[in-house]
């Protein structure tokens, strides 16, 4: 692994400690000359309920204590409207609002379901949903616009562009999570569903924030187990704990329990014991929790039973749950394999309350897919899109800390506005997903999230706006990506215009170079896709099931997806689509590879050739990632130390990794092509001391695996697991100032002991500890996982020293020593 820093220093206190749990709803106290001259507010609070599971009631209660915090004001709280006379913030359904005659606002007949209408006019406040949920969610604008100092009078209606907003948690019983780089679950521990629930609340709260409306709880790897009487009322305890804030839970269901769990011989869709079973069984959970959302069911994918065990058709299978939870109101969703194979023979046999969640691209969460074809090809069929917050290929986060930022909006909002041209049409994948452009009623948005018990609830503070951002572009699609950024730091981080402006160029720019860095032109994320889908390995991405299919060899690399030549797969796009992916000349250069196979000296649209490009890229895509740390530093005043602290850790962690990942990626192509780099850089590090060329004292020689992963192909490590050593070097370099970054592996298994000495004097002494304090997982091997970079200054004789522990026999790669302002 590679870290980097220079100068350690921290920046002095400037609030109250914070850990994350509120959120994008601190609501801190908001500096008087930052309140909109505009505002008044009024003389109460008026909810109309008094039922305190109630999201009106709920409602109250968030601006009572939001204006409070906000504001240092405290308004009381009603709610019968003979209790206060004056001006009041009334928040209401409108059934409730026109049922007690109080109305002339007559905007409201354009609501839909879950919208809400926002009236601010001299001094008095009216909040109406049309659901008790819309109500809820109108009051948090109202919050958030007064946080963010942009308030006005107002007279807006929102509505929600798809019905269906959901969560898809990858909880697991015994308490893991699978993807999951923030701590233990907070809806499972021990194979059972614990008693305290107030993480789940406060989940449910900044969920409902952003307009979330439903959640999975636990894995779409289900264990039958969740099934039994005592977690049937677990699961009611949560929905309990969500319902004051419009959050419905549901389930994933296996597709075998009444045979594993049951006791059956079968669990075929069409055999009347097993509907009676699931009838029986599904009656039972809706009599605990009267308002389950439903069951999201995956089948005969990665290993998970499914219909078509028994000859069945995926629609016999999802009909089967369907009709179990119609009587209730209850959706199903379907989660598998999503060819269009699968699907499109299938198309207008799933009943109205099945719909079918389809990944967004056709792989599996890489940095950069094409839309998925399936939402062309099932028109007659409910859709919801699936969008992975979880950070699985994208720089994984994990406890207190981040690996990689990269905040992922642009990238979804690139597949949403995409025109599968569907019969000729317009066809956007928003309105496809939203059920206008094939008059659908039930669909929308599920996003994978590995929330945890980390007091970030992601394990990094930066990644919470990839979570605010998949809410509010699940709410309006249209929206863009950095406005919504911007509003998350505002609520998070204050106003101050350089904490915003910083914010926004590191976010910003994040997508872009973590796909130049790991892998661009449409090849995927060149991650080792055998493992724990972290770090380089492009050797990993063919040749195997799991592969990502790249068919790189020594004259060219991109996967052949053409009619013509290749798979075929371009043409299950709609004809004007199919058209533009086929002719490699109209393929976007930015999934060039995804669609065709080319030679490493094809001339790209740009002029350069491939892999040149690709030698640029990842080069360009490093140099970005070295500034996002020097770019928080500036902040060092401007934000908590905790969390200043906080985020700059993995930031340049990230710059030194992003290195890892160019010299990797450069390394493999450059020897697959035998191609040099025009710029001579590949292969060529005029500023590096190789380990294995120091003088070693109990070291020795290792090669590691991907090989490209080592500076020089080598590494060295301790003789054994007992015993201490050191590396030296006498330095030749003119006097002057210089970076020094040191490049070593982290390992699990062991926590190895370094030293750091110039001239005799300690510079420095760190761990092979990065497994408590990033968010990846971690490897057991020398390899792109656990290849890590720290920096130091200058010096005249060098010498690192290393303590085994462990499997950890502390090995090392190279120093890197180069003059500031350059990058190695």
């Amino acid at each position: 692994m590679r870290i980097s820093w220079g100068l350690l220093s921290f920046p002095a206190t400037v609030s109250a400690i914070e850990n994350g749990i509120n959120g994008w709803l601190r609501y801190a106290p908001l500096p008087s000359d930052q309140r909109p001259s505009n505002l008044r507010l009024p003389g109460a609070i008026m909810a109309l309920s008094t039922n305190k599971t109630s999201p009106v009631y709920t409602a109250g209660q968030e601006l009572q204590s939001g204006i409070k915090s906000i504001l240092n004001q405290t308004l009381p709280l009603y709610h019968e409207p003979d209790e206060y006379i004056g001006s009041t913030i009334l928040v209401s359904t409108t059934g409730e609002f026109y049922g007690r005659e109080k109305g002339d606002v007559k905007a409201t007949a354009t609501l839909a379901d879950d919208g809400y209408l926002l009236r601010v006019r001299a001094g008095n406040v009216v909040i109406l949903g049309q659901t008790e949920r819309g109500a809820l969610y109108g009051a948090f604008d109202y919050l958030s616009r007064i946080t963010q100092g942009r308030f006005s009078d107002a007279d807006l209606v929102s509505n929600p562009d798809a019905p269906i907003r959901w969560m898809n948690q990858w909880d697991n019983m015994d308490g893991s999570i699978e993807r999951g780089y923030a701590g233990p679950s907070i809806f499972f521990n021990n194979n059972a569903i614990p008693k305290n629930f107030n993480r789940v609340s406060q989940y449910a709260r900044l969920l409902a924030s952003i307009g979330i409306n439903g959640i999975i709880v636990n894995n779409v790897n289900a264990n039958a187990n969740l099934l039994t009487d005592a977690n049937i009322d677990g699961l009611g305890r949560i929905a309990d704990a969500m319902r004051p804030y419009g959050v419905q839970v549901g389930i994933s269901l296996n597709f075998a329990s009444p045979q594993t769990f049951g006791g059956l011989s079968t669990f075929d869709p069409l055999d009347q014991s097993v509907i009676s079973w699931w009838t029986d069984k599904t009656n039972r959970l809706y009599k605990r929790i009267p308002d389950m959302a439903g069951y999201l069911v995956k089948a005969n994918s990665e290993g998970q039973p499914g219909p078509l065990t028994y000859n069945r058709t995926l629609a016999d299978g999802a009909n089967l749950f369907a009709k179990a939870v119609q009587p209730h109101g209850g959706i199903v969703i379907g989660s598998r394999n999503h060819a269009v194979e699968f699907f499109k023979g299938l198309d207008g046999q799933f009943l109205d309350n099945v719909v079918v969640q389809i990944k967004y691209g056709p792989i599996d969460f890489q940095v950069r897919e094409p839309a998925s074809p399936l939402f062309a090809n099932i028109p007659q069929t409910n859709t919801a899109i699936e969008l992975q917050i979880t950070q699985e290929y994208l720089g994984q986060h994990r406890q207190d800390q981040q690996s990689h930022l990269v905040y992922v909006a642009p990238l979804w909002k690139t597949i949403l506005d995409f025109d599968l041209r569907a019969d000729g049409q317009p066809s956007l994948v928003r309105d496809v997903v939203a059920g206008r452009r094939f008059s659908n009623k039930r669909s929308g948005y599920a996003g994978v999230v590995n929330v945890g018990t980390n007091t970030t609830w992601l394990g990094s503070h930066l990644a919470m706006s990839n979570l605010y951002a998949y809410g509010r572009l699940a709410w309006d699609p249209t929206q863009d990506p950095q406005a919504l950024l911007e509003d998350w730091t505002r609520l998070t981080f204050g106003s101050d215009p350089l904490v915003l402006g910083v914010i926004t160029e590191i976010s910003m720019a994040s997508w872009p170079a973590y796909e130049n860095y790991t892998g661009n032109l449409g090849i995927q994320t060149l991650t080792d896709i055998l493992y724990t889908h972290y770090g380089p390995n492009p050797a990993s991405q063919d040749n195997n099931g799991w592969g990502q299919w790249t068919r790189a060899d020594h004259d060219g690399l991109g996967m052949d997806r053409t009619v013509s030549m290749g798979t075929g797969f371009a043409g299950q796009y709609p004809a004007e689509v199919a058209g533009q992916f086929e002719n490699i000349e109209t393929t976007p250069d930015d999934l060039l590879l995804w669609f065709h196979h080319v030679n490493y000296t094809h001339i790209l649209k740009s002029g350069k050739s491939v892999i040149q490009h690709f030698y640029d890229a990842h080069y360009a895509g490093a140099d970005t990632a070295q500034r996002f740390s020097v770019a928080w530093e500036s902040l060092r005043k401007k934000i908590d130390t905790d969390r200043f602290n906080d985020v700059l850790f993995p930031l340049r962690y990230q710059a030194g990794h992003s290195i890892v990942w160019r010299d990797s990626i450069c390394q493999f192509y450059h020897n697959f092509s035998g191609i040099p780099d025009g710029a001579g850089r590949v292969g060529k590090h005029e500023y590096r001391i190789e380990a294995e060329t120091m003088t070693l004292k109990n070291y020795k020689l290792t090669g590691v695996n991907p090989v490209e992963t080592a500076s020089n192909l080598t590494a060295v490590v301790l003789i054994s697991n007992n015993t201490s050593g050191e590396v030296t070097r006498k330095l030749d370099f003119d006097s002057g100032k210089y970076d020094v970054a040191i490049n070593y592996f982290d390992l699990i298994g062991g926590k190895a002991r370094y030293k750091a000495f110039l001239n005799g004097k300690l510079l420095l002494g760190w761990a092979g500890d990065l497994e408590n304090k990033l968010g990846h997982a971690f490897s057991t091997k020398l390899d792109g996982h656990s290849a890590t970079r720290l920096t130091i200054q200058k010096g005249d004789v060098l010498k690192i020293t290393g303590v085994a522990d462990g499997n950890e026999l502390a090995p090392l790669d190279y120093v890197a020593i180069w003059p500031q302002g350059l990058v190695d």
